[in-house]
């Protein structure tokens, strides 16, 4: 890893460390320290990595940013019931250009993936995630992205790219590793009916603001299949954010975007963490760290229940419909529930991760009813294409 990105954590932030109780996150975690340098990365699990670089935000939304508050924060939240060993490894000051940060973080984030850590990166704008999403290009594998936010992200020009505006981008540009896009918590009236209509187009997943907060387990099984997510703090109502500037009122509230959180550490798919568009205020800076610790505590709590064939601690179940049958897996372990998308003949092996496709009971319950569920069908077109 080039450590030359990275630089240590702030003095600040390490003075507040030292009054903190010895079972506190800051006394526990490894920090890169212009004292003590860059932590030894061996048996490292999850690692902390702020960016500063928000020059993408458009003037209306532009916040500045403080990492250290949320970095105070998060060190003084306690240590859970955790095995994993954690890192705090600075921050990527901004480039000379924006895509001078693109690099860096790229870089850093493919070093970390190549070590089996997982990044956890914090602050900056949202266009960030495609770094992240670049990162991937040497793991020779389709991603499946999942974003928490209020807005699709597409924008009206190739060329565009903006903390609202970068998904575009990711969905066009070669190499092109995107297997599926999620999004969670979009609010239709901040989407033109143009973006909703590409959305089902391409057979990515998009789930209403409103239907989340009814069932927000309802999304588990996203998070479940998902290898990058993105989590746009501004997809939280303004009141939870101590109305911070470019914030909006409705949105998730702070237990539901931490249950959210939650899901997307617990599931064994997922590789890469994003926590954008921070926004400073003492009540955002807190939240985001209880988001940080609710990632944590869902990894520490990874059940490594993913039902290959050679594995038996599942139930296999049948469903014969009129076209053909299909087969559902429920964990022994976890009780979770998978569905298997029919293999193609001559099947492109870097489809081959995504026959089994994560699901609900009730989508089972369902299928015996003959409704298959509409996921397996977007899987099921999108390896056709």
């Amino acid at each position: 890893m080039n450590i030359e990105f990275l630089a240590p954590v702030k003095s600040v932030v390490l003075a507040h460390k030292e009054l903190l109780p010895k079972q506190a996150l800051g006394k526990t975690i490894h920090i890169h320290t212009e004292k003590g340098g860059f932590p030894d990365l061996e048996n490292i699990q999850l690692a902390i990595v702020g960016v500063k670089d928000t020059r993408s935000e458009t003037a209306d939304n532009y916040a500045e940013l403080d990492l250290n508050a949320i970095r105070i924060e998060f060190y003084k939240l306690f240590y859970g019931n955790w095995h994993a060993s954690i890192a705090d490894l600075g921050d990527i000051e901004p480039g000379e250009t924006l895509k001078d940060t693109y690099y860096a973080l790229s870089e850093v984030t493919t070093s970390l993936l190549k070590k089996n850590i997982i990044p956890i990166v914090i602050g900056g704008s949202q266009d960030l995630t495609y770094a992240m999403y670049r990162a991937y290009d040497t793991m020779e594998q389709m991603v499946n992205l999942t974003s928490v936010d209020s807005k699709f992200d597409f924008s009206a020009s190739d060329e565009l790219i903006a903390s609202n505006a970068y998904m575009s981008k990711v969905i066009m540009e070669q190499p092109n590793n995107l297997f599926n896009y999620s999004i969670v918590g979009y609010q239709t009236y901040f989407n033109a009916q143009e973006e909703i209509d590409l959305m089902e187009k391409l057979f990515f997943d998009a789930y209403r603001l409103g239907g989340v907060i009814n069932d927000v387990s309802s999304v588990e099984p996203v998070f479940r299949d998902t290898d990058l997510v993105s989590l746009d703090v501004t997809s939280i109502k303004a009141s939870e954010l101590g109305y911070a500037s470019g914030s909006y009122p409705n949105g998730f509230d702070g237990r539901e975007i931490c249950a959210i959180a939650r899901y997307a550490g617990i599931s064994d798919k997922v590789t890469s963490f994003g926590l954008f568009n921070t926004r400073k205020t003492l009540q955002c800076a807190q939240l985001s760290a209880q988001i940080l610790w609710y990632f944590i505590e869902g990894f520490n709590f990874r059940k490594k229940d993913y039902p290959f064939i050679t594995n038996t601690n599942y139930n296999k179940y049948i469903v014969p419909l009129e076209e053909m049958d299909i087969c559902f897996y429920e964990s022994n372990i976890s009780g979770r529930w998978w569905i298997e998308v029919p293999q193609i003949e001559n099947l492109n092996n870097k489809y081959k991760r995504h026959a089994l496709l994560p699901c609900t009971h009730n989508e089972y319950l369902e299928a015996s009813n003959g409704v298959v569920p509409e996921r397996w069908w977007k899987a099921y077109k999108k390896m056709l294409v």
